[in-house]
């Protein structure tokens, strides 16, 4: 989605532009803005969205139902199970994606048989500390607040990267072609994220919150590293505890993630739209 300027009579017209696929076609749509910008743009941008793709709400409602109805059957006990099988899953792919060399069954028996496997110590420590984060998370809604994902951070990386965990960055950082914001600007950033989480929280579809969470938390970039890790717990977190089933990015489609975090936040939307309804849709 882009906002187009044409001209008329030496006169600037405002128009939203909005790209996406239904049934193997691109369809493009237009919706004028008028002679300047509205304020609240990001708001126009959400609602245009849902009138041109009312079905993709509905398919987004339906995993929501189904999945509170399927869940809502198990017994306690298999929850307990599934979720375990979730931990590791989610585990694995997202060390993975930041490079970790374990492989998804060695998590498995770090975690169930607690088997240290011939793989850097590091690895495995993150590996046990990110399974026990996730279902801890996923036991108990806690508010989101910075204070939750430092403690997040310290939780995984106290032991391998204790200079780092649990603190906000206080130097700037460069990750690829992009510059993260200065870190004098990253408790504001911080700051004005939660508000929006806490804002929009309930007005608009929590898996569109999320997606635009995760691309936010992001682009502040706010540790030194673990961003990614502690970016997917949080958009987990915000799925998982509106009753929706939570997203693995996996290891094997890293690049396209990676190429969507690149583009621009609506791009990474409609990619974040896309993947989820291939896995849960």
């Amino acid at each position: 989605m882009r906002v187009l300027t044409r001209k008329r009579k030496g006169h600037p017209y405002y128009y939203l532009q909005h790209s996406f696929r239904s049934e193997g076609k691109v369809t493009t749509k237009e919706k004028y803005l008028g002679k300047s910008l509205p304020d609240e743009l990001d708001k126009v941008k959400r609602d245009f969205r849902m009138e041109i793709q009312p079905e993709l709400y509905m398919r987004l409602d339906s995993i929501h139902k189904n999945f509170q109805q399927d869940w809502g059957k198990l017994p306690k006990s298999i929850q307990v199970k599934q979720q375990q099988e979730l931990a590791i899953t989610f585990t694995y792919h997202t060390n993975a994606i930041e490079g970790s060399t374990v492989t998804e069954p060695e998590v498995r028996g770090i975690i169930l048989d607690k088997v240290s496997p011939g793989k850097p110590l590091r690895d495995v420590k993150e590996a046990d500390s990110h399974n026990t984060v996730f279902l801890e998370m996923i036991k108990e809604e806690k508010p989101v607040l910075t204070s939750l994902m430092l403690d997040w951070h310290k939780s995984i990386f106290g032991e391998t990267k204790p200079e780092l965990a649990g603190k906000i960055r206080d130097y700037n950082v460069r990750v690829g072609s992009y510059l993260a914001p200065n870190y004098t600007e990253v408790k504001k950033l911080m700051n004005q994220l939660i508000r929006f989480i806490k804002q929009m929280k309930g007005d608009i579809n929590p898996v569109e919150l999320a997606a635009i969470v995760h691309y936010r938390f992001e682009k502040i970039h706010p540790f030194g590293d673990g961003n990614g890790r502690i970016g997917r717990l949080l958009m987990n977190h915000i799925l998982w505890f509106s009753g929706y089933p939570v997203l693995v990015i996996e290891y094997n489609n890293r690049n396209q993630y990676y190429n969507a975090l690149n583009r621009d936040e609506n791009n990474f939307i409609n990619y974040f739209f896309r993947t989820y309804l291939k896995v849960h849709g």
